[in-house]
């Protein structure tokens, strides 16, 4: 859906276009209630915060939605003695999906394929010292923890990961508008920047828009017709 028939479906929801009630909403507001509202609807519907208390991947629909916010990036590995760090973490990241990894070692040069589980930073130390979960390059198993907007690996020095491949939910690509000034950089953009999403799931955020919209100027009646028409078409 182009950011035009966006900017006409929200002036249309808010401002009653025969009317012009709310005529003073500016663009740049509306690129950000539309902005905002698309990482709203993620976080609630990957968390499974909704009226059908589905999370990601519960469902062929929250699959459909949610697919083109998975992104497989290779992650370059440093040594830390006790664990292997990623040297630079996604600046998009949103929220975990999984983790790949081989590894090889002095007397297996040849990669083998690693089981690794995210596990809790609280519990590294006990994780570490017991010995059904600690890193086993035998048992081709290990745990890895996101902490300081990074990856950590942990190995024991026993084994060096590679091939590792983070997947994860980015955050969703923001719309921008021609001549109009992007509330987040300040910068005015050329061209137009259209959501990513597929029409039926931007039809979902221009309501989300709207009940932002319509909850900064108190207008109750937007606002509670669009929260439920947001959770109704989830």
């Amino acid at each position: 859906m182009l950011t035009s028939t966006i900017l006409l479906k929200v002036q249309e929801r808010l401002n009653k276009l025969a009317s012009n009630d709310y005529d003073n909403i500016q663009n740049w507001q509306i690129v950000e209630a539309f902005n905002k509202g698309q990482v709203d609807w993620c976080r609630r519907n990957l968390h499974g915060l909704n009226i059908v208390k589905e999370g990601d991947e519960q469902s062929t629909r929250r699959i459909d939605d949610l697919q083109v916010l998975l992104v497989t990036v290779t992650l370059n590995m440093s040594n830390k003695q006790t664990y292997y760090e990623s040297v630079l973490f996604p600046k998009d990241y949103l929220q975990w999906k999984r983790i790949s990894s081989d590894a090889v070692s002095d007397c297996c040069p040849n990669p083998k394929p690693m089981i690794v589980s995210l596990a809790e930073v609280a519990n590294v130390d006990l994780l570490l010292r017991d010995p059904n979960k600690n890193p086993n390059f035998d048992w081709a198993e290990t745990f890895a923890t996101l902490s300081d907007n990074n990856l950590k690996i942990y190995t024991n020095g026993l084994f060096k990961p590679v091939n590792v491949k983070l997947v994860y939910y980015k955050q969703p690509k923001r719309i921008e508008i021609a001549g109009v000034e992007d509330p987040y950089t300040g910068l005015t953009p050329a061209v137009d920047v259209n959501p990513e999403f597929k029409d039926d799931l931007v039809e979902v955020f221009v309501d989300e828009a709207v009940k932002i919209l319509a909850g900064d100027i108190e207008s109750m009646t937007q606002f509670q017709r669009m929260n439920q028409s947001t959770e109704q078409n989830n």
